[in-house]
């Protein structure tokens, strides 16, 4: 996911997007572990996504301090 797509989203829809990411993640690392699946690409790009998804909402919550 884009960083642009993703600073369009609003609050809640960024809360939302993250809990299903998080979950996706959960599943895709249960079936790494059990040797299902060697898709590494979309693990990592996954994490990444989040990454971005929590940085957008740190910086929203940030600039909500300042104001």
């Amino acid at each position: 996911m884009e960083a642009e797509k993703i600073r369009n989203l609003t609050d809640e829809e960024l809360r939302h997007q993250e809990q299903e990411m998080n979950d996706e993640l959960f599943k895709l690392k249960f079936q790494l572990n059990m040797g299902q699946t060697e898709s590494l690409k979309k693990l990592r790009g996954l994490r990444k996504d989040i990454a971005r998804v929590k940085t957008v909402a740190r910086e929203r919550a940030a600039a909500g301090e300042k104001k």
